[in-house]
């Protein structure tokens, strides 16, 4: 954490806010319940009368009774939505704060929302590293509402970034951390307004397209000059000055108008509603961002690109987009034709559209940009706010180095602290050790690590000092029968892949092997795997192998040498096999194979066989 931050107390800050939600929920099912009475003695009222006024049992002029009960019906309508309107957001607030409880107590890994969608078997480390998918980095961190909110933060644990920018998202969401309340108001914002997290891409393309009214441009004058002059007519010829039937033709005129300007009209219309879905609505969400007061200054200058000086904020924007777009949503009524032949309404409506994206539609990517990186950013103080004893990472400019004390597996409920030491250019740890022991498990902890430090999050460990690196794996290599491709070819060819990368990077990578070349004999197996080292390590990448091959410890005698030799053990306690999952220096000099099947039920002998 840094030194500034104070430790965060998640639990009873959840649980408060859920109470407090769960309270307003419960007093806006009150007050929506008695609308509801409200409206239905409204409607009886209004039918009774009516009832009674056909019936002859009333006065003609009882109907004003009626009209005040309808009008009371519209309006107690009206506010009833709004009722429901609340009680969304608090319902919202509820399932957030639940959400919570559940990132401390593990129930996160029911979260629907696990980002397979940007799974990738070629991808250079995140199919290994439980990135995505079931159980996942991306699946414990998502709190985004948005779909661009949900490619910023799966981008960040995708691929490395420079040591500023990592440093800027740190900052970032260390001031975001304790701001619950904030990061909260911004889900329940986007939640509201976005329709099943609604991909912008569509309307930015829309947005940044041409104009689209050019071809008809020459009925804009028009639309302005002919209902007034058609009402002219229409009420001269009421008044006997010209005869009535001169309307007619300011009424053909615009007709005329109306017809040749439809398709032109249609393909607009088209465009906007392909686009929009529910962006019209952004107007809060944007205007909760520029309330705010901010230090850090990625904050500030996210802050900035939505309300730059001497302008109108983002938000008078979109509501501005808001009542445009509303005007071209009135075709949807019944009388849409009649009034647009009477007005030219489309014409209006959407060359006043036109106007706004003239103005405006450059700059709405950039606008989608900011909204996205802080739900990105409130994502990792998330993390932070939800994982106290997770530190920050500490920067370091010379690499390759991952150098961590106490070092857990993030995704673990509980899981056994270890110390690691990668300090520089051409190091490697060869992890020995029996089955189940935790050597993958280490692996996977050192790699997930790495990538939440990456992506500008803390990490589950009492302290970590890396440098920006590539991240390399080879543990989950499948093979493929639909491409003919066997296991050990498959593995041959991610691991060209991992080697590429290294060489790519000019050694600033990370490289994690898992019992590598499983797919051939085992003399092959061991000339192999020592020249794969080699080579990963002559291009100065620092990491670790998993092997059971004990003959490739001698590598860390050799003259020179940066690997280093460490393993994991087990040991019987009344007949059963346990484990500490501590990291201990040197060779493993116990094995558990036969132990292993002997446990399942499988009679293996161990006898040597005959020669």
């Amino acid at each position: 954490m840094s030194p500034t931050a104070e430790p965060s107390n998640p639990h009873p800050t959840y649980t408060a806010r859920r109470a407090s939600a769960q309270a307003d929920l419960a007093a806006l099912d009150t007050v929506s319940a008695r609308y509801a009475n409200l409206r239905t003695v409204a409607f009886l009222v209004a039918a009774i009368v009516a009832v009674l006024i056909l019936m002859g049992r009333l006065p003609r002029p009882a109907w004003w009774v009626v009209a005040l009960a309808v009008v009371g019906y519209g309006v107690l309508a009206v506010v009833h939505h709004q009722v429901f309107l609340r009680e969304a957001r608090a319902r919202l607030y509820v399932l957030l704060n639940e959400r919570g409880l559940a990132r401390l107590s593990g129930g996160w890994r029911e979260f629907i929302e696990r980002g397979e969608r940007f799974l990738s078997p070629a991808h250079l480390y995140t199919p290994d590293l439980d990135v995505f998918g079931q159980g996942s980095l991306f699946q414990l961190l998502n709190e985004t509402a948005t779909r661009a909110g949900e490619e910023r933060l799966a981008a960040w644990l995708s691929a490395p970034v420079t040591a500023d920018v990592i440093l800027a998202r740190q900052g970032a969401a260390q001031e975001l951390a304790p701001r619950v309340g904030f990061r909260q108001d911004l889900c329940v914002d986007a939640r509201v307004v976005a329709k099943d997290k609604a991909d912008p891409g569509l309307f930015i393309q829309w947005a940044e397209a041409g104009p689209s009214l050019n071809a008809i441009r020459w009925a804009r004058p028009l639309a302005v000059a002919l209902p007034p002059i058609t009402l002219a007519l229409y009420l001269l010829g009421e008044f006997g000055v010209i005869p009535g039937w001169t309307v007619w033709v300011g009424l053909m005129a615009q007709l005329g108008v109306a017809v040749l300007t439809r398709r032109t009209l249609r393909h607009m219309d088209e465009g906007v509603e392909a686009g929009e879905r529910g962006f019209a609505k952004y107007a809060p969400l944007f205007e909760r961002v520029e309330q705010q007061t901010f230090e850090h200054p990625l904050l500030r200058q996210l802050q900035s690109g939505l309300q730059p000086p001497g302008e109108q904020p983002v938000s008078a924007h979109f509501r501005r987009f808001s009542r445009l777009y509303s005007l071209i949503e009135f075709k949807r009524h019944q009388f849409h034709p009649l009034v647009h032949w009477l007005t030219l309404w489309d014409i209006h409506a959407l060359f006043a559209l036109e106007r706004w994206r003239a103005a405006h539609g450059k700059h709405i990517r950039q606008w989608f940009s900011a909204l996205a990186e802080l739900e990105a950013l409130s994502c990792v103080a998330g993390l932070a706010f939800d994982r106290p004893g997770f530190a920050w990472p500490q920067l370091e400019s010379d690499g390759p180095r991952v150098v961590a004390t106490a070092l857990g597996h993030p995704l673990l409920d509980a899981p056994v602290p270890n110390d690691v030491s990668l300090p520089g250019p051409s190091h490697a740890l060869l992890i020995t050790g029996s089955n189940m022991s935790g050597k993958t498990t280490l692996m996977r902890a050192v790699g997930a690590n790495v990538v939440l430090a990456l992506a500008g999050a803390p990490v589950c460990a009492r302290s970590l000092a890396l440098s920006p690196m590539q991240v390399l794996t080879s543990m989950r290599v499948k093979d493929s029968l639909e491409r003919g491709v066997s296991y050990f070819y498959a593995e041959v060819q991610r691991i060209k892949a991992v080697l590429d990368a290294a060489e790519a990077a000019r050694g600033q990578a990370l490289f994690l092997l898992d019992e590598i070349l499983l797919g051939t004999n085992t003399r092959e197996r061991q000339i192999a795997s020592r020249e794969v080292l080699r080579l990963l390590l002559a291009t100065g990448a620092c990491g670790a192998v998993t092997t059971h091959d004990l003959s490739l410890a001698t590598l860390a005698d050799l003259p020179g040498s940066h690997v280093r030799n460490v393993h994991f053990r087990d040991h019987l306690e009344d007949g059963k096999m346990v484990f500490d999952y501590q990291l201990r220096q040197g060779v493993v000099d116990t094995t558990n194979a036969l132990r292993v099947l002997r446990s399942a039920g499988i009679p293996v002998d161990d006898t040597e066989p005959p020669a």
